[in-house]
């Protein structure tokens, strides 16, 4: 049994070994590991019985090897293990629940090694325990990023028995466990087109639960972030925050005790989920990231932005800026043809745009959305000659050509349909819902992903197409699989996200130069499990300016500016028509994307967004790479502010809007403008504000006068360093 503390430590801003000693924790009764990044401590023991057992998680002040649990326990029999699971006492949230080959349901592991070891080029601890009877091993891994206060934890089991079976009930990635104190939960809520809603609220005791159980994130996001203080956009404070990084079903359990502990787990949702882990057979969790910050929510968004933005997003496109796109769908909607979108076509280019996109209704027997999903060719009533004519048309202006696709779905009006109506998920004799007028092809199955992946090579193999618009209108519904073993029945779900993971990242390889752009009925599968994969998300389907500053607001809590895409349409203007310039201003948050009809738009109108897609131009740089500071949020008033930061603070953008007049009964200093901090900047530089100078130091903390005078209006300003 290994005695000695191994210690991770960073020393600046790099990783260095340290020495190996007899004891760190008191009294020589513990052994154990310290991981260490800016701001945070994680530490673990190893208990004389063999136990790994997490310590505490949280500022270096605090940092203590007595534990935590044993403070706030007062010595009870609880001891929530590294590695909680289904076993003895049953006051905790577990992450491994196992049935074994005699019935046995509870699980007893024991510590057999550890290691520090290199993976993907960062420092990780792999622990091994095993089941002390049973054939299981558990491999519990931490991968720590100093630089992002971060760590990712994920979780190996394998059977190493010679014949029998075990049975996962439950596995999730990882677990935490924060000290003591009276704590708060920020999370994201909604619901179709009102995705991304931040909603605060006070962990009391008991066990708070965000989940997925149909493949849809709409009420709730795989993010999480907990605060000790109340108050929204709390700039100093300590903050513990992570996301699952799964794109099927995953949950995230937050129990609170009535001491004040907190654990958090997350993973896979096993809900009607089980997995039969054969004789020699491993399974791996996807990872879990988790992060401590002293420094605030705004502080944790950057952060998670970052870590995005330049370890999860594929490393051919991280820095590549994302182009200016429009699509057709609010224009043509499912009347597609040749020489409409060729006329949208010369409107977008001479208003700059650089990616034409067709959205759905191009593809064979496509009028509504009662037909076609399945059949992955051009109509011929709409494209006579195919669709290369007009993607040679569209490159010869100057633009990249992109398309509309929905794999994951069939209509029963499809030849796919006819030929294979059991490729698709439902139970015979149950009801069958259509939603949307289609079902789920069952992507667990194999012939199901040879056939995507035929199709899609085809298209993208046969045509000049630069980026895939991938779209999934539905959830998941009745996953029966009727030809499949008995055994198979209910792990549907887990291989279907693993084909279809499968199916993105071999795309990816064939056509390392197409982007493409996740979508599910607007921001239903945001995650970062599908942004490894995909570059950008597509946000929500509602497209209203105002609407929109809450929705974008929220997603940039979790997620980073240059995958938040952003458009223009023809909204409902009945009730406030919005000036084209406040339209614009408040889809150049991302990545900024044209959905009108514009080959309706005036004189004027195309002047204005000439104007504006140039500005974007301009700016898209640190606005897509940019540090963004959260200045005020349309969750806490009518005025609305962000500002993005260029990393090497030598350039500044700042977004101001008035979503309305003052409330009634406001005083008169909240109706006058009032000064506007700015922050991230150089304190010893000075820059530029239109025509005047400040320093960053004044800019800082005197500001600027609010910016904006009268109700639904907005402004843009360059601040640049001299």
């Amino acid at each position: 049994m290994m005695r000695r503390c191994i210690a991770l430590l960073l020393a600046f801003g790099s990783w260095r070994a340290s020495a190996q000693v007899d004891s760190v924790v008191r009294d020589g009764r513990l052994s154990g590991w310290e991981l260490q990044t800016r701001s945070g401590v994680y530490q673990i023991a190893l208990t004389g019985q063999g136990e790994v057992v997490p310590v505490y998680y949280g500022p270096r002040a605090h940092a203590g090897w007595l534990s935590a649990q044993d403070r706030a326990r007062g010595n009870g029999p609880f001891v929530l293990d590294e590695v909680p699971v289904r076993g003895k006492y049953a006051d905790k949230v577990p992450v491994l629940e196992v049935v074994f080959a005699d019935h046995t349901r509870d699980c007893e592991l024991g510590f057999v090694s550890a290691a520090i070891e290199d993976v993907e080029n960062r420092k990780t601890l792999h622990i091994i325990q095993r089941d002390k009877y049973y054939p299981l091993v558990v491999e519990s891994f931490i991968r720590v990023l100093p630089e992002y206060d971060m760590m990712e934890k994920w979780i190996r089991v394998r059977n190493d028995g010679k014949k029998e079976v075990i049975k996962v009930e439950n596995l999730q990635s990882g677990s935490i466990l924060l000290p003591p104190d009276r704590y708060f939960l920020v999370q994201h809520s909604g619901r179709w087109a009102d995705e991304f809603q931040l909603r605060k609220s006070e962990l009391v005791s008991g066990v708070r639960t965000l989940q997925s159980r149909d493949f849809y994130s709409f009420e709730n996001t795989p993010w999480f972030c907990i605060t000790p203080q109340e108050g929204d956009d709390l700039k100093e404070c300590n903050v513990w925050f992570g996301q699952v990084h799964y794109s099927g079903n995953w949950r995230i359990d937050i129990e609170s005790t009535h001491s004040g502990h907190v654990q958090v787990a997350g993973g896979i949702n096993f809900w009607d989920t089980q997995w039969e882990l054969t004789a020699g057979e491993s399974y791996t969790t996807p990872r879990m990231s988790i992060g401590f910050t002293e420094k605030g929510t705004d502080e944790a968004a950057r952060l998670t932005s970052s870590y995005i933005r330049r370890e999860i997003l594929r490393p051919s496109t991280r820095e590549k800026l994302r182009p200016v796109l429009y699509n057709s769908w609010y224009a043509t909607g499912f009347n597609v043809n040749e020489e409409n979108q060729l006329r949208l076509a010369k409107e977008a280019k001479e208003l700059g745009v650089e990616l034409f996109v067709i959205d759905d209704g191009w593809f064979k027997g496509r009028k509504d959305d009662h037909a076609g999903l399945g059949d992955w060719l051009a109509d011929p009533e709409k494209f006579p000659a195919g669709l290369d004519p007009l993607i040679k048309k569209v490159n010869d202006m100057g633009m990249e050509f992109g398309i509309w696709v929905e794999p994951e779905m069939v209509n029963t009006n499809s030849d796919l349909f006819r030929a294979h109506p059991d490729w698709a998920l439902y139970y015979p004799t149950r009801s069958r819902t259509e939603w949307r007028n289609q079902l789920t092809l069952n992507l667990a199955r194999e012939d199901v992903y040879q056939y995507l992946l035929k199709a899609m090579t085809r298209l993208l193999g046969e045509h000049a197409i630069k980026f895939i618009k991938w779209d999934r209108n539905r959830g998941i519904t009745e996953p029966g699989w009727a030809s499949a073993p008995e055994t198979v029945q209910r792990e549907v779900r887990l291989l279907y996200i693993k084909n279809l993971y499968r199916l993105i990242d071999e795309l990816r390889q064939r056509f390392p130069d197409v982007a493409f752009e996740n979508c599910s009925s607007g921001g239903g599968r945001p995650d970062p499990g599908m942004l490894s994969r995909m570059d950008q998300t597509w946000t929500s389907d509602n497209t209203h300016p105002l609407d929109r500053l809450f929705i974008q607001y929220g997603y940039l809590s979790a997620y980073p500016a240059n995958t938040m895409v952003c458009w223009t349409t023809d909204y409902d203007a009945g009730i406030i028509n919005l000036p084209l310039e406040y339209i614009f201003d408040v889809a150049m948050q991302g990545v900024l994307g044209i959905g009108d009809n514009i080959a309706r738009w005036t004189d004027a109108q195309k002047a204005v967004a000439k104007r504006k897609i140039a500005e974007y131009k301009d700016i898209r740089r640190v606005v897509q790479q940019g540090d963004l500071y959260r200045l005020r949020s349309p969750f806490g008033g009518q005025r609305v502010a962000l500002q993005y930061v260029a990393r090497d603070t030598s350039a500044s953008v700042l977004f101001c809007y008035t979503m309305g007049p003052a409330p009634e009964g406001s005083t008169e200093e909240t109706r006058r403008s009032r000064q506007l901090l700015l922050e991230g900047l150089d304190r010893a530089a000075t820059y530029s504000v239109g025509k005047d100078s400040f320093s960053g130091a004044y800019l800082m903390t005197v500001g600027i006068p609010w910016p904006v005078g009268r109700p639904y209006r907005s402004v843009v300003i360059q601040i640049k360093k001299q």
